[in-house]
């Protein structure tokens, strides 16, 4: 079976050490991590974002240490200017004043583009990517078919946003609800190379796209590496949820792997049964009910985890990654996800700073 490596891009907010709130603070928090990080911190679409990136690597052990350097890193050089940063999906608290767009040309022509979507979001939205390979384009098509079923799964596991604007949102992944306002966030269509170059082109020349990097579809071949890469998850605080989610991904992905090199055909899904999943994964994370997309049934958002993690069992053996997501992955089912560890420190403390104050913590003692 091939060894499939595995990366990780994760997003986060810069927060104001006193009042907890978003803050403009990267240009100087990038400029101090630079000097250890080099281009593996990066520039976001706002000025009180921040993005790592790790390099590819076979080994989920070597992933954590490269993860929880990276982000001792980041505080550090945050701590620096008054402010820690934050693995969250939106911004528990809203920004003193409307954050600013980061000054490159891309971004502006981003922001001037796709205003009007653009004015509703409120503030930073943060993600975490996973990209494994090394792979073709083709064959990351492929792979992105067979695995749209499981994505809602995937997303319901590292859902991790119910906060926003001060308020509970009633979703457990509510920047699953504010990212869907850009353009081609959604599902993977079901494309073949050619089809894929001839769409994407498409949006470009019609003005959808401002380029090729902003497919946003929840499974794509990037632009800038050889890799499938998986854009569904809230970051996460939690530097174990992520590995899990590295280790589930990479696991799947090399269990599907066989049957894309062998031309099997690809299990037909209904656009509206993957939209209507990803929908309860958005809302009920895994505290309740989600769908099964191949069935159509209502199934408890933990079973269909159980099942998750049995399908990429072959690729997990493979790499000696079982007993770790395993271990992971009960923990996660016994105590919840993100938001609920979120929504637990509220009833704990009755306080919102209280909330950022734990995702702050938690983000830099990986």
């Amino acid at each position: 079976m091939k060894i499939l490596t595995i990366g990780v891009e994760e997003e986060f907010i810069l927060v104001d050490r006193v009042s907890r709130t978003p803050v403009d603070r990267a240009p100087e928090v990038l400029a101090s991590a630079r000097h250890v990080l080099g281009d593996q911190v990066q520039r976001e679409f706002f000025n009180a974002q921040v993005e790592t990136a790790t390099l590819p690597t076979a080994s989920c052990r070597d992933l954590r240490d490269e993860l929880a350097r990276m982000r001792a890193v980041l505080g550090e050089a945050a701590r620096e200017v008054r402010c820690r940063p934050v693995a969250t999906g939106t911004p528990v608290l809203p920004p003193a004043r409307p954050p600013t767009v980061t000054d490159t040309e891309r971004y502006r022509r981003m922001a001037r583009r796709y205003a009007s979507r653009f004015g509703v979001v409120d503030g930073p939205v943060c993600g975490c990517h996973i990209h494994v390979g090394t792979l073709g384009r083709d064959v990351a098509l492929g792979l992105s078919r067979r695995m749209a079923p499981w994505l809602p799964v995937l997303q319901a596991i590292t859902a991790n946003s119910p906060y926003a604007r001060s308020r509970d949102t009633g979703f457990d992944s509510w920047r699953s609800v504010e990212f869907a306002r850009w353009p081609t966030v959604g599902p993977p269509p079901d494309l073949d190379e050619p089809h894929y170059l001839s769409r994407v082109d498409e949006l470009v020349r019609t003005g959808t796209l401002l380029d090729r990097r902003m497919v946003y579809w929840y499974a794509r071949p990037s632009e800038h590496v050889p890799t499938l890469e998986i854009r569904v998850a809230d970051a996460n605080a939690d530097v174990d949820t992520v590995v899990l989610l590295a280790c589930l991904v990479r696991g799947l992905a090399m269990a599907l792997l066989p049957e894309v090199l062998d031309g099997r055909p690809a299990p037909r899904v209904p656009l509206r049964r993957l939209l209507l999943a990803h929908e309860l994964a958005a809302r009920y994370g895994l505290s309740g009910f989600g769908l099964d997309p191949c069935t159509g049934r209502e199934t408890p958002a933990a079973e269909l985890g159980d099942r998750l993690v049995d399908r990429a069992r072959p690729g997990l053996d493979a790499v000696g990654d079982t007993e770790r997501a395993l271990r992971q992955w009960q923990r996660l089912r016994a105590s919840g996800a993100g938001a609920a560890r979120q929504r637990a420190v509220y009833r704990r403390h009755r306080s919102l700073t209280d909330v950022v104050d734990s995702l702050a913590e938690t983000t830099v003692t990986a």
